[in-house]
């Protein structure tokens, strides 16, 4: 006697299904294909070889998954998202090998959502109803349109709300020793002056400085952390918002004003998005350019950080 619930109308060749996983009517899933525990398959759901699914999956009404595809655990899929697994699909001529699509653990697809072959969508992402996702989706963002563009990162809080400017937040303590300061602006009729030293207001000795402009505003940067160095950062025109995470949780502010300092110390994921047209971003940093001292896996992060 099976320990998974397998409707009568349900097509179950596979033996790969884990505990109390649901297989409801007119699905229909392969001899080699591997589901995990307490999934909840839905009607009209057809489910190829090459497939792996993890624990505790959503699987809505009339989606397929094809051969390449790789599902972590508590994901989401909506109703009839689509899933490809070939770049130049012709009539009756087949691949050697699939692109890989890879959808990690906690992220949800909106229902009629398109993802072209060989893309990533990471840890904790949401990709919004309808979307056509054209290239990786980083970890916790928010990805909507077509093609799909990064319009936020999900908060600890889930919460759905914008982040509010910088100019309306108090000199705060961020994660993982992060800080948002406040840089004293000097106004005189001859132009405005901002400075800091260090020992007052500069955390650090800089021993490298760069400055970040004409970023097309779909563009992500960042989306990596320091194992020794520091940064500080400055938009010195424009507005670019930035995401501070330490593997748990995520804070998001926008940095529109040179009154403003954000500074990220060792082992703090940073992402900066949405620059405004003109935005200018001068970074400090601690260190010289060290390859090896950057973290650009998300997931290599997350473990680090655990260890630690």
């Amino acid at each position: 006697m099976s320990d998974f619930f397998q409707h009568e109308k349900a097509l179950v060749e596979s033996p790969h299904i884990g505990k109390d996983s649901r297989i409801w009517a007119f699905a229909h899933v392969l001899p080699e294909a591997r589901i995990g525990s307490e999934c909840n398959v839905c009607d009209n759901v057809f489910i190829e070889n090459d497939v792996i699914v993890g624990d505790r999956v959503t699987i809505k009404c009339g989606v397929q998954l094809w051969d390449g595809t790789r599902i972590g655990n508590d994901v989401f899929i909506g109703p009839n998202a689509t899933f490809t697994n070939d770049r130049w699909p012709r009539s009756r001529e087949w691949q050697d090998e699939h692109p890989r699509i890879t959808i990690e653990d906690g992220a949800s697809i909106g229902a009629n959502a398109t993802l072209l072959p060989g893309i990533t969508v990471g840890r904790g992402a949401m990709v919004g109803a309808g979307s056509v996702v054209t290239r990786s989706v980083p970890p916790h963002a928010v990805v909507v349109g077509n093609p799909g563009r990064i319009v936020r990162y999900t908060m600890e809080t889930q919460s759905t709300a914008a982040p509010q400017p910088t100019k309306d937040l108090p000199e705060a303590q961020l994660l993982g020793g992060a800080t948002l300061d406040a840089i004293p602006l000097v106004r005189d009729m001859r132009g405005n002056l901002a400075a800091r030293e260090v020992g007052k207001g500069l955390p650090f000795v800089p021993n490298r400085y760069f400055v970040i402009l004409d970023v097309p505003s779909k563009e992500v940067r960042g989306e990596h952390a320091h194992k020794e160095c520091h940064q500080l950062l400055v938009c010195l025109k424009g507005s670019v918002n930035c995401v501070v995470d330490n593997g748990h949780e995520r804070h998001e502010i926008v940095l529109d004003t040179p009154e403003k300092a954000l500074h990220l110390p060792p082992m703090i994921w940073g992402t900066q998005y949405k620059y405004s047209q003109e935005a200018v971003l001068m970074v400090l940093a601690s260190h010289a350019y060290d390859a090896d001292d950057y973290i650009r896996d998300y997931e290599t992060f997350r473990r680090a950080v655990e260890q630690r």
